[in-house]
């Protein structure tokens, strides 16, 4: 068979025998030209698709799963999609960048974070020779690499699965990449190592089709009580580990056990339903406890009940947390218990959580620092990779400082930083000059250390400002005037989509189109007052339309209106929460 065109576009003579070509070298390594071709919708099928949204439609006509030999002929025609297609092609974790660019973005999936310095240095090559050159780190402890070519698309996937990571399902209505403790296995103070959950959870999702036709996106962390947060109360499911102590046991009880005599003691994991930060919404509290041997049932449960359950008529209206808005979290855990065929354990209602002292304090952005393993002799060390950028000749020295100093591992986290995980105490101090040299500071900044920025308008065609460039000038900008004693996270999102999450920072920043003088720039909204864990907030909208010219100023006025006018000690959130808007205003108006 030949191809005269493709999704209704007449194809070049020089494309048809570039296809031919192409389609004669499988059938020599024994392909057919049938292995190849997705398999046609049943006709019986076809008369309900009218009634569908666009994107229920074009799952219900191909599934994206089935469109790879749709993806090898617009490689091979160096061909950009249609906007199905563009669709479809998520599924491969292929994003098309256009109007802003004529080229794709790729996201990975990375369980955990965990990355070993075969594959960085594997990585680096493919940017060099496929992509920009660059690749950055998400929020959600992952790599996305931009500027692949249609027909490099092919290759592309080929070469990250050959070194052992997927593409496959990091968009779109899918499970996005599982988030878990950056220093699993190795922190003094987890409860539980949580990286081979995370690692058994991503390989129950691979190899089960029904994961990957979801209503809408869906994120998944777990945190096991380690020294860094992983914000698991903004995801769609949020597992946290538990002590149940029994009321009268002898060990001193740590910071958020639970005390009851009504359950068996030992590590649990409580379960959050539906965050969003986007959405201005947190996970809230099953009310269960799960032991970790039943998570990956548990957590197939609750998916197969938003499969089952989620809008499907709605794009605005299908995340897991609108279900929640209609159900009764009651009604959720009964259909999930259905589905199990047996009642999950309830947290006892004379249960008490403990107020004891953790088992170390609190310590300012944790993701950056040294610290001592739990493994005599050992350390791990975070480090800051600005606005989560990074060039491949970095990730080349980080695989080599990974390989020198440590065990060839490093760790993403969500706040686009990495660990570099067991480092022995002799190598402690070559490591940290090591990582300095390349541009990777080990140094906590309470000003630095928290800032967070999405891809920004360089590349996102949602985006209303340059938030990765932005948030380097107002680094720069405020290091140089402001001098902080408690940590502030800053965070830039390009749109409400808010993959920086600035409702949850100390400072969050959403990019917005603002007029100056008649002239459109990029600007933003300013909020002030989010937090996470147990701090958790909202952030309240204090200035409206800054221009980033006007922003820089502002923000300095804001940070020494707090120093200026915050109780002895007191943090910016804790600050801002004890004010009304408009009083805050007052203190820190523009």
């Amino acid at each position: 068979m030949t191809f005269t065109e493709i999704a209704g576009q007449k194809l070049s003579g020089e494309q048809t025998a570039y296809l031919d070509g192409l389609f004669a070298g499988l059938r020599n390594r024994g392909l057919s030209f049938g292995d190849v071709v997705p398999a046609p919708l049943a006709a019986s099928k076809l008369a309900d698709l009218d009634d569908l949204i666009p994107e229920e439609r074009i799952k219900r006509e191909l599934h994206p799963l089935d469109a790879y030999p749709l993806l090898l002929q617009h490689a091979a025609a160096d061909q950009a999609p249609d906007k199905e297609n563009a669709f479809r092609f998520k599924w491969q974790g292929l994003f098309y960048l256009a109007p802003n660019k004529e080229a794709y973005m790729a996201r990975l999936r990375i369980p955990g974070g965990q990355l070993h310095s075969f594959q960085l240095r594997e990585l680096a090559d493919i940017a060099d020779r496929l992509t920009s050159g660059y690749i950055q780190v998400t929020t959600r402890a992952n790599l996305q690499m931009r500027l692949i070519q249609p027909k490099d698309t092919v290759e592309f996937v080929r070469r990250i699965q050959g070194i052992g990571l997927h593409t496959r399902g990091a968009g779109a209505d899918n499970i996005r990449n599982l988030t878990c403790d950056p220093t699993s296995g190795v922190d003094p103070d987890e409860l539980i190592d949580t990286l081979p959950l995370t690692h058994a959870l991503g390989q129950l999702i691979l190899n089960h089709r029904e994961f990957y036709d979801l209503p809408r996106k869906f994120n998944i962390a777990f945190h096991g009580g380690g020294k860094i947060p992983t914000v698991e109360d903004t995801n769609d499911i949020g597992f946290k580990a538990v002590r149940v102590r029994a009321a009268a046991g002898t060990t001193p009880p740590r910071d958020g056990d639970i005390v009851t005599d009504q359950v068996a003691e030992g590590v649990y994991f409580r379960v959050a339903l539906g965050g969003a930060t986007g959405h201005k919404t947190f996970a809230r509290d099953l009310g269960v406890l799960v032991e970790p041997d039943k998570v990956l049932k548990v957590t197939a449960a609750l998916l197969r009940v938003y499969i089952a359950h989620g809008n499907r008529g709605d794009r605005k209206k299908a995340r897991l947390k609108h279900l929640l808005e209609t159900w009764t979290l009651d009604r959720y855990l009964a259909e999930t218990e259905k589905l199990l065929g047996h009642a999950l354990v309830r947290i006892p209602t004379d249960a008490r959580s403990s107020n004891g002292d953790p088992k170390s304090a609190a310590v300012p952005h944790p993701h950056v620092g040294v610290f001592a393993q739990k493994q005599e002799g050992l350390n791990w060390i975070g480090a800051v990779v600005p606005v989560g950028q990074l060039t491949s000749r970095q990730v080349r020295r980080l695989a080599e400082i990974a390989d020198l100093y440590g065990s060839g591992e490093i760790r993403l986290t969500v706040w686009q930083n990495f660990v570099l995980p067991n480092v022995r105490d002799a190598y402690v101090e070559t490591a940290k000059k090591a990582l300095l040299k390349v541009g990777f500071d080990w140094r906590q900044s309470n000003l630095k250390s928290g800032f967070i920025a999405c891809t920004g308008s360089s590349y996102c065609k949602f985006a209303g400002a340059d938030t990765k460039g932005h948030a380097i000038e107002l680094m720069r900008w405020l290091d140089q005037r402001v001098t902080l004693d408690q940590p502030v996270n800053i965070h830039l999102t390009g749109c409400p989509n808010s993959c920086a999450q600035h409702y949850m920072g100390d400072i969050g920043l959403l990019g917005a189109k603002v007029k100056v003088g008649g002239e459109t720039v990029e600007g933003y909204h300013v909020f002030v007052g989010g937090g996470f864990g147990g701090k958790q907030a909202v952030g309240r909208q204090l200035f409206t339309g800054l221009s980033f010219a006007a922003l820089k100023p502002a923000l300095e006025k804001i940070l020494r209106g707090y120093l200026e006018h915050r109780q002895p000690g007191e943090s910016f959130q804790s600050f801002t929460t004890r004010h009304d808007l408009g009083k805050l205003q007052e203190l820190l108006g523009t």
